[in-house]
């Protein structure tokens, strides 16, 4: 367990994200591949079901024990509110209600949020825009982890913790690497949250807080799901930066794992993603990817030749807002 990381820095690149040119090439050859941009129908009803259960589980847990109150917490409420996290993620591409309707689906995100238990979705899309325009970007895309995660935690034990804290790791590091000012939509989305939070507490106690809360932290940390991290954007293979993944666990993902395709057409929600592989499968099925999630963890705590630096990094220009 004692075997250090053999990299001592990330992997500087001095090319544009690949995925620019990709998308580019696929559209000129596939065009039809336009007709899956769009809203997806069935995403607000699948979110509302996931948001109702949760609330319907806060009441059943109320009397439990505390130690059926962090089982559950791990075993089901977690794995709802990891999912959540990442119909947040599809939401943050507008892919509930369409472009056109940009506000519904800021607050629909901040009605996703709610099970979380922790504001979180506002301050998610203020990032996520600058991780797809600047993937691997030097100090714009927070997704990379710091120097200090590099260099730290370098043993197995170590990135084993790191694993376990990757959810304080990914709230605290845009505050430190980019931090932007707050927006009134961050505020508007803590607002409400703390709002139900109090009115969760007031009517069944502290204990369905702590499952929510809590099931949002360990299944953000060492859980199966939480193998998207580590698969989406750490270099398994040098010369390639973006990884998807197509096992089962996409069923209860809305497709993340289908990262290529995603980075290539973020416009098109998870459910469709497994189209664009299809339609443009030459682009796609000579390409490194993973089939476990388990693995990919297995391999990043034990593999001396992956953690926290093996992520691609290059100079950005900022773009023009306009």
């Amino acid at each position: 367990m004692g075997n250090r990381v053999t990299r001592g820095d990330f992997e500087w690149v001095y090319t544009e994200q690949p995925h620019t040119q990709r998308r580019k090439e696929i559209l000129a050859k596939y065009p039809e591949i336009k007709t899956l941009m769009g809203p997806d129908p069935h995403l607000k009803w699948i979110v509302s079901g996931m948001v109702f259960t949760q609330f319907l589980a806060c009441y059943l847990v109320k009397d439990l024990s505390w130690k059926w109150i962090f089982f559950w917490a791990y075993a089901f409420g977690g794995c709802i509110n990891h999912s959540l996290t990442l119909a947040i993620h599809d939401i943050s591409h507008n892919v509930a209600f369409g472009n056109k309707q940009a506000k519904w689906n800021r607050w629909f995100a901040v009605f996703a949020n709610l099970p979380i238990g922790i504001p979180y979705s506002a301050s998610f899309k203020k990032y996520h825009i600058d991780h797809h325009r600047y993937l691997g970007g030097d100090s714009l895309d927070v997704d990379i982890p710091t120097d200090f995660e590099g260099w730290f935690f370098c043993t197995p034990l170590r990135k084993l913790l790191w694993l376990f804290l990757q959810p304080l790791f990914y709230s605290l590091r845009p505050l430190y690497v980019n931090p932007k000012a707050i927006t009134r939509m961050e505020i508007f989305n803590a607002l409400v949250q703390f709002s139900i939070d109090l009115i969760i507490y007031y009517l069944w106690g502290l204990k369905p807080i702590i499952y929510l809360i809590a099931g949002t932290i360990l299944c953000m940390g060492l859980h199966p799901i939480s193998g998207h991290f580590i698969a989406e954007h750490y270099m398994f293979l040098k010369g390639y930066e973006t990884y998807s993944y197509y096992g089962p666990l996409n069923w209860l993902t809305f497709n993340v794992g289908y990262h290529m395709e995603h980075h290539d057409f973020p416009s098109i929600p998870g459910c469709r993603l497994p189209m664009v592989k299809k339609i443009a499968a030459e682009y796609y099925d000579n390409l490194p990817h993973h089939q476990s999630w388990i693995r990919v963890l297995w391999d990043f705590v034990f593999d001396d030749s992956i953690g926290p630096y093996s992520r691609v990094k290059r100079l950005c220009k900022l773009a023009k807002e306009s």
